[in-house]
């Protein structure tokens, strides 16, 4: 049995290397990553011996796409390997500042090849296509080059292309301070246990402590955090206020009407996909309403149930615990549907130590995977705890990694990077196949009402929440438009009036504590815009894949696996229809809710048989 690391013992160097990703398969050393780095610096200004004559000919055109292709890979190979190492432990300046050499090596790559899209427009939509029909080399490029046509209305002359370039390391400012202060400086309280010992609340001891089946422990923990957070409410507000003002900038210098049109129409996502997530997720609200009434009863409670019940264990007698080794064989097991290839892969990549498992000092929180090395593998950073949670964040990650996997495996660079809007798409299919996996295999009731509530708790987290995040961020970003000022307490207000409505606070269904208006300041998406709706509209689509998958669909299995494959070869909504579901209706949202209520139905029918 494998020794979980506790929030008492979190030094990294006492985790055995099994646990620790190996960053060797990138580059085998910090020295050799820079003498690549400046091997490929030296290369960029190549870009700039085809200024000027991309319309000249189809090769001239197919060379300089292939050039900055490759150019492109290797850059986003450097910046992977910049970006773990800092991971691991944002409190060393040496990776910090690699990723920050590679943030102004991008920007500057970026400024040099911002001729490329003007000069496409330029030559002409029938030109283009001529020249694709006239040189095979273009193939590979095609998908990327029709796209520059459509967003003509939004490209701009060579110059001002230059600038926004050149403005990249400026914009990332919000994000890097943000990242840096929350995982590295900031000044986490620390609670006092009914044992005397006392606990550190930083973001992972937060994200534990809230699960403690002790009320006591987990009130103190939500409001020790939050009130830490409130206390820093000004700067927080300051940083969010930078990353708005600089989403203003983009998108007005590229006459979009709204940050958000700027935000969708580079995937070609249709605004009223997300706007349709909030009205349905809104209607939806006593569905909602419902699983919080049923949460109290599972958790016998008498009085009032409070925002600091709602990541406690459904059914306290449950504390499903699990080894990383046990996480990977109940992972393998329920992907099984998916057939011995997709399993292999799975097997190879905790066994050469893709993953780097467990939460220690100064590693950043939460968890991801990525697969910007394109000609390596994916990785994923973890934040393990042992519960089921985390076994099932296992499982997400692992989709991320296995689109990444068969994504660059199949497709040239250029069309390898899937659109964000279908990536988690793979990860919730794989939640999806967990959770149905666990519940063929577990009998006793205690248990399944525990899983059942899992999976009533992914709908909360996922649809619920993350769309609750997507209508305060469209709020925030409506505030700045309007030139109204974005701060820390106007931010705070707006954050707790969408959190109570959604919780039902003025009806009594969830009590939303007034330090819950500081929650907004813990979420890193916010830095990444109109990001978190894709959450919700992911879990939808990947419930109604994987129902067709875990019903034997052998067509609907085929369908998914070429999904995997597909990369970015196509816009997100047509990925999707192909693979199967139309995410521009309401039918995956509904399909969502039928299901929940199907499973709520089923949790009161056992609670309703118990003595």
């Amino acid at each position: 049995m494998t020794v979980l690391v506790t929030a008492q013992d979190r030094d990294r160097a006492k985790v055995a290397d099994a646990y620790k990703w190996n960053l060797t398969d990138v580059y085998p050393s910090q020295a050799a990553w820079r003498e690549q780095k400046e091997t490929i610096t030296a290369e960029i200004a190549r870009l700039n011996e085809f200024r000027g004559r991309l319309g000249s000919s189809p090769g001239v055109l197919a060379d300089a796409l292939e050039l900055m292709s490759r150019l492109d890979k290797e850059l986003s190979r450097l910046y992977v390997y910049a970006s773990m190492l800092s991971d691991e432990d944002t409190r060393v300046s040496t990776p910090q500042g690699m990723q920050q050499e590679m943030q102004q090596l991008y920007a500057r790559f970026g400024a040099e090849a911002s001729f490329i899209e003007p000069e496409v427009l330029k030559t002409g939509s029938e030109a283009i296509e001529k020249a694709i029909a006239a040189e095979p080399r273009l193939a590979s490029h095609a998908f990327n080059l029709r796209d520059i046509v459509r967003r003509a209305a939004h490209t701009l002359s060579d110059s001002e292309e230059k600038i926004l370039a050149d403005a990249a390391p400026m914009a990332a400012s919000s994000n890097n301070i943000y990242t840096i202060l929350a995982n590295a400086d900031f000044p986490y309280p620390t609670i006092a246990l009914a044992d005397g010992n006392s606990v550190k609340v930083d973001q992972a001891g937060y994200s534990e402590l809230r699960t403690s089946p002790d009320r006591a422990v987990r009130q103190a923990a939500m409001s020790a955090f939050f009130n830490a957070l409130g206390s820093f409410s000004r700067t927080l507000g300051v940083t969010m206020n930078s990353n708005v003002q600089k989403s203003l900038f983009y998108s007005r210098s590229r006459k979009y009407p709204s940050n958000l049109e700027a935000a969708l129409n580079g995937p070609n996502i249709p605004v009223s996909v997300y706007t349709r997530l909030v009205d349905g997720v809104n209607r939806h609200l006593p569905t909602f309403h419902r699983y919080l009434n049923l949460r109290k009863r599972m958790m016998g409670l008498t009085d009032d149930l409070h925002y600091y019940d709602l990541y406690a264990p459904l059914v306290a007698s449950v504390d499903l615990r699990y080894t990383p080794e046990e996480a990977q064989e109940h992972v393998i097991g329920a992907m099984l549907p998916l057939g011995k290839g997709y399993t292999d892969v799975l097997r190879e990549g905790f066994r050469a130590r893709w993953i780097d498992w467990y939460p220690t000092d100064g590693k950043v929180s939460g968890a991801y995977s990525n697969g910007g090395a394109y000609d390596v593998h994916p990785y994923m950073l973890l934040n393990y705890l042992g519960q089921y949670n985390d076994v099932s964040t296992l499982a997400h990650e692992l989709g991320h990694t296995m689109q990444s996997y068969y994504s660059n495996k199949t497709q040239p660079y250029a069309t390898a990077g899937y659109p964000t809007f279908v990536a988690e798409v793979a990860s919730t299919f794989n939640e999806a196949l967990l959770i149905d996996y666990m519940l063929k295999r577990i009998t006793d009731t205690p248990t399944r009402l525990s899983l059942l509530g899992n999976y009533l708790e992914g709908i909360k987290a996922t649809v619920f929440r993350q769309t609750q995040f997507a209508e305060f961020e469209l709020r925030m970003h409506e505030t700045g438009e309007r030139g109204e000022p974005i701060t820390g307490d106007a931010l705070a207000k707006l954050y707790v009036e969408i959190t109570r409505r959604y919780y039902g606070h003025d009806q009594k269904v969830a009590i939303v504590d007034d330090y819950i208006a500081h929650e907004w300041s813990f979420i890193p998406h916010f830095y990444r815009d109109f990001y978190v709706f894709q959450y919700a509209t992911s879990f939808t689509a990947a419930e109604a894949l994987s129902a067709k998958v875990l019903a034997g669909d052998h067509d609907a299995i085929a369908r998914y696996l070429t999904f995997l494959a597909a990369g970015g070869s196509k816009y997100p909504i047509d990925l999707l229809k192909d693979a199967g579901v139309d995410m521009t209706t309401d039918e995956p949202l509904d399909l969502t809710i039928k299901r929940m209520n199907e499973v709520m139905d089923e949790i009161e029918k056992v609670l309703g048989s118990r003595p």
